[in-house]
């Protein structure tokens, strides 16, 4: 039992990260500093990739026969993955509109 709630855990963890390097990148983005926002969403990605890697090991030892415990640890880490999914994407959007706007921007100004 005390190793699903450590999984839970890192999943919380790592989606957690996840969302606030997407938020680091939407701030960057309004700045206009895309390299920088770039560069959250790359490490919003790879805390993503590790956040998946905690559910899919629950899956796999699920369908190994050995069940997985679900609690309310176990079903807030999922909402926490799930939030950090749609913040990632979002931020990726956001990144192409500042950039639009950048660039109309410079063509008003220009």
């Amino acid at each position: 039992m005390d190793e699903n709630y450590t999984v839970a855990f890192q999943l919380i963890m790592n989606a957690g990260n996840s969302k606030s390097f997407s938020m680091m990148a939407m701030e960057a983005a309004r700045e206009f500093n895309f390299e920088e926002a770039e560069k959250h969403l790359k490490e919003a990605e790879g805390e993503m990739r590790a956040a998946h890697q905690s559910q899919i090991d629950m899956i796999q030892q699920e369908a190994q026969g050995n069940p997985v415990a679900v609690n309310i640890i176990l079903v807030h880490a999922q909402d926490h993955l799930t939030m950090a999914m749609m913040a990632k994407d979002q931020a990726a959007e956001v990144l192409n509109l500042y950039r639009m706007i950048k660039e109309l921007k410079d063509k008003i100004e220009g």
